[in-house]
């Protein structure tokens, strides 16, 4: 299966604790903890539509990359409830190996097979990401 993404720019390789803080400090700045922060009598206007939180690619060799779409959503998309919106996937060789999306309800691409994910949080999702991609690659080291 070939991946559909398109490059849009190349970073360092790997995702480092720097970069997890990064996407930490990238979700509180897009103001998703701003109903529970801002005092009352203080009105939030809430009429935009998606907001991209994380939009980048991660080269982890000359043949392989990841990239990283995250929105957050004014409202839940059918089949889910939360308010984001993701597509993470790994490609290798240009075919994509591995990827986590929700435009049908949470769910995963890994060896060829579909199977549901629970999403929790964005934090969560990421880390289990790079854990499928360290096992994948793990798993096809000698090819």
């Amino acid at each position: 299966m070939v991946c559909q993404c398109r490059q849009r720019n190349k970073r360092p390789a790997g995702i480092s604790t720097q970069s997890r803080s990064a996407v930490r400090s990238a979700l509180v700045f897009r103001g998703l903890l701003e109903p529970l922060t801002t005092p009352p009598g203080v009105g939030i206007v809430s009429n935009v539509k998606a907001v991209v939180l994380i939009r980048t690619r991660i080269v982890y060799s000359t043949t392989a990359f990841a990239e990283l779409v995250l929105w957050h959503l004014p409202k839940p998309l059918a089949g889910c409830t939360h308010r984001f919106k993701y597509r993470l996937a790994y490609v290798v060789d240009g075919t994509c190996v591995l990827r986590y999306e929700n435009g049908k309800g949470d769910h995963r691409h890994y060896r060829g097979k579909e199977h549901p994910y629970a999403f929790s949080d964005p934090e969560t999702l990421i880390a289990a990401f790079q854990t499928d991609i360290a096992r994948w690659n793990h798993e096809n080291r000698d090819t």
